[in-house]
């Protein structure tokens, strides 16, 4: 199985130092017929687990990281649309 770059995004820790969070799907589906597995990675490699929508764990040092809210996406702006 190989895994594919879906999105990137910033995320800051809590003295400010900003990363860069590459989210990737696995390319084929599990054979339970689920959602492909997402997985999180900083640019450099490191492992990232994710704890909710905004929020995600660098494993190797435990630190918490915030997703910066006007983050982009696979090279696209996120936009909010009023209704």
């Amino acid at each position: 199985m190989a895994a594919v770059l879906v999105g990137q995004f910033h995320a800051r820790d809590a003295e400010g130092r900003v990363y860069s969070v590459h989210e990737f799907q696995e390319s084929t589906p599990s054979a339970e017929g689920l959602a492909p597995v997402t997985t999180y990675k900083l640019a450099i490699g490191d492992r990232v687990k994710k704890l909710d929508d905004n929020q995600f764990l660098l494993v190797q040092s435990d630190i918490t990281l915030v997703r910066e809210p006007d983050s982009f996406i696979t090279g696209v702006a996120e936009t909010n649309v009023a209704s």
